[in-house]
């Protein structure tokens, strides 16, 4: 899964259901975005799309997107605000929140001097792969 970019609307975007699945959507949604927030996809304080957007997208009732959102809050895995909505939250993972803290920084340093995200993701890699 790629998720790419943090807006909730591209979230709709790859988030799918299998109507054949036995497994339960509310439970196939969750484990989705469970794992693009383990996996980085979803940084943290990427908003999710509101429960009755993403139901219209998906075509499930509102109660299985609520269902998934509870259960992943629950789990610290998001957060909702009020105004804000649902977020990917740090999940109490202060190494995760530092991450997204630097990722933040180095953006604004990318983007100040010019840099495209191809550029940023290979200088990156490179400074990975020489630690």
């Amino acid at each position: 899964m790629n998720p790419g970019a943090t807006g909730s609307s591209d979230v709709t975007s790859w988030l799918r259901l299998d109507q054949a699945s036995s497994v339960p959507p509310y439970e196939q949604l969750r484990v989705q975005i469970l794992d693009a927030a383990n996996d980085g996809s979803l940084p943290v304080g990427t908003r999710l799309p509101p429960v009755r957007t993403l139901a219209g997208h998906l075509g499930v009732a509102v109660n299985t997107v609520a269902r998934a959102y509870r259960e992943l809050e629950q789990a610290n895995i998001v957060v909702t605000r009020s105004r804000a909505g649902t977020v990917v939250a740090a999940a109490g993972d202060e190494a995760r929140q530092r991450a997204a803290e630097a990722a933040d920084g180095y953006a604004d340093v990318i983007k100040a001097n010019g840099l495209t995200e191809e550029e940023a993701v290979a200088y990156l890699r490179a400074a990975l792969r020489r630690r």
